[in-house]
């Protein structure tokens, strides 16, 4: 970090720390957020006093006000030494590992995208909250490191292929069986008992008639 008065002309005092770029990933959406976790720890009017830009963060508090200027400085140094730490947030991870949300999502619920706890927040102006899971930057990482999103993506192509092969087969058997695979279920012609001998089963009993009086209808008796 440095440290300096500006000419008397600008009235302000500066203080400057290298912007932590590995702790971006290579996200821009991460490193807003980086940007936006330090303004939100300073007090609401050094917020807009803070900005990111050439590699480094800028911190610019009016000249006079040395206690201010020390305190923010202090704050914007505290969250800067535990910045590799900050969980990941949804939309950095998609940025990072290039991922859409229906993704992240999926392999979320299913323990491949390892989640490291949720996060509530209100939404502004409104007294609706939202949860959402949040991720171990070095899990994130580790994740981008070994390309296991392409890995993923098969794995989820051949169960796809799989679920739909399946489906095809139990179509392609529903469809040969057809209305007589239906009756030969549901028409099942019961037995009919020995000849001389009665039986007391009023089931068995109405069977007979019924396949008696379809062969009377039917055949040259009628």
């Amino acid at each position: 970090m440095t440290t300096r008065e500006t000419p008397d002309r600008t009235a302000l005092q500066l203080a400057e720390w290298p912007f932590p770029v590995a702790a971006a990933l290579g996200s821009s959406v991460r490193a807003d957020g980086i940007q936006r976790e330090i303004k939100a720890r300073l007090a609401f009017p050094d917020r807009k006093r803070l900005s990111a830009e050439d590699g480094l963060i800028r911190l610019r508090i009016p000249a006079g006000d040395e206690a201010r200027f020390a305190g923010a400085q202090r704050i914007v140094a505290q969250v800067l030494a535990g910045i590799g730490t900050l969980p990941v947030l949804p939309s950095e991870a998609e940025d990072i590992l290039a991922i859409s949300s229906r993704e992240r999502l999926k392999w979320t619920k299913d323990g491949r995208l390892q989640s490291a706890g949720t996060r509530t927040v209100q939404l502004r102006g409104r007294a609706r909250t939202v949860t959402f899971h949040v991720f171990d930057p070095s899990v994130v990482e580790d994740v981008l490191d070994r390309d296991l999103v392409t890995i993923w993506r098969e794995e989820d192509a051949a169960a796809t292929a799989e679920a739909r092969r399946r489906a095809a087969s139990k179509a392609a058997l529903k469809r040969r069986a057809g209305p007589e695979g239906k009756a030969g279920e549901t028409g099942k012609v019961g037995k009919v008992g020995k000849p001389g001998r009665r039986s007391g089963d009023d089931a068995s009993s109405s069977s007979e008639l019924v396949d008696w009086s379809a062969f009377e209808a039917a055949g040259p008796l009628r």
